[in-house]
């Protein structure tokens, strides 16, 4: 999935140490330029992402999965980034600028048309 917007704000860096060995994560906030604006919080783990054009104000566009794992009865979604493109144009998760589709009547007469 991808969504597009603004970063307001970059969350202190994160480290630990698991069993897997050493990880950090970075957290940022993305706000959409939808008609209704909404604020996501986006996850980088570790090393796979360039972070250079992730700065706030940046335009970017986020492509990114969603997972989901239970711990002790409760349940924690997380939104992974794999992919940001810094510069690209804000606008959401679909293209604000793709025309609406038209209809044409089928041919033929009147007594062709449907009540509903």
């Amino acid at each position: 999935m991808d969504i597009s917007g603004k970063i307001l704000q970059l969350l202190p860096l994160q480290t630990g140490q698991g069993k897997n060995g050493q990880w950090k994560k970075q957290e940022f906030i993305l706000e959409t330029a939808d008609t209704y604006p909404k604020k996501v919080c986006i996850a980088v783990w570790g090393d796979k992402i360039d972070m250079s054009g992730v700065t706030p104000g940046a335009q970017v566009t986020v492509s990114f999965d969603v997972e989901s794992r239970e711990f002790n009865g409760r349940w924690y979604t997380d939104v992974k980034a794999w992919k940001i493109v810094a510069g690209s144009k804000a606008g959401g998760s679909t293209p604000a600028s793709e025309p609406a589709p038209t209809f044409h009547n089928a041919p033929g007469g009147a007594d062709d048309d449907l009540p509903f």
